[in-house]
């Protein structure tokens, strides 16, 4: 049996590297106990259940981003916004799943505060209220994690032995429907290009709609 000391950080680790080979679906606290070389007892010592597991797995997710992805590093709030969710996004696509895990969870302690901190000051000193530099942050926040998670269901998965969506096949399915299939290149072909694109826009509308809302 395993002589190192468990804890919860020891234990999300292990599961965050666990899940790159199992994926959310296959990631059993039983799984994880045969990884660490414990009874899977131990581990409800440390997490009532799964979803206090993913709490801790997001929270360590969230330690590894640290400053160099979430840190404001630009006063121009638009600069500083995007470059934070393209380093969310990068972060988030080191993980099988990694969307998921980090999506609806609790953060277990306050690693996320002072970049968040930074990058709303950013928002607040160009011109925001508190409250809309919040909706800002928060909009461009959901946007990128509810596109990584459709990235990566739709992505080739190696692991599994999968291809990804397959954009002929659909595309034949729908060729009564001429304007769906011809989206399907644009929506589940190039997801880098996609997520600037749509980034972009986010950006655009924020400007447009919460700059001065709340003066």
């Amino acid at each position: 049996m395993a002589t190192t000391k468990l804890d919860r950080t020891r234990v999300a680790r292990t599961a965050l590297d666990l899940l790159n080979e199992t994926g959310l679906e296959g990631l059993t606290l039983r799984a994880i106990a045969q990884r660490l070389d414990v009874k899977a007892p131990a581990l409800y010592w440390h997490f009532k259940d799964k979803q206090a597991l993913l709490d801790e797995m997001a929270t360590e997710m969230m330690r590894r981003m640290g400053e160099e992805f979430l840190s404001a590093h630009d006063p121009d709030w638009r600069v500083a916004l995007t470059e934070a969710m393209r380093g969310l996004r990068e972060h988030l696509l080191r993980y099988r799943d990694g969307a998921k895990v980090f999506s609806g969870t609790r953060f277990t302690d306050l690693s996320y505060a002072a970049p968040m901190e930074a990058m709303l000051r950013v928002l607040v000193e160009a011109g925001f209220a508190p409250g809309p530099a919040a909706r800002a942050w928060f909009t461009m926040y959901n946007y990128t994690i509810g596109y990584v998670i459709e990235e990566q269901f739709t992505s080739p998965d190696p692991a599994r032995g999968e291809g990804g969506y397959d954009l002929a096949e659909r595309a034949e399915r729908l060729a009564a429907y001429p304007l769906i299939a011809a989206a399907g290149e644009e929506i589940f072909g190039a997801h880098g290009r996609g997520f600037e694109a749509g980034l972009a826009a986010v950006v655009a509308g924020i400007g447009a709609t919460l700059v001065t809302a709340g003066e």
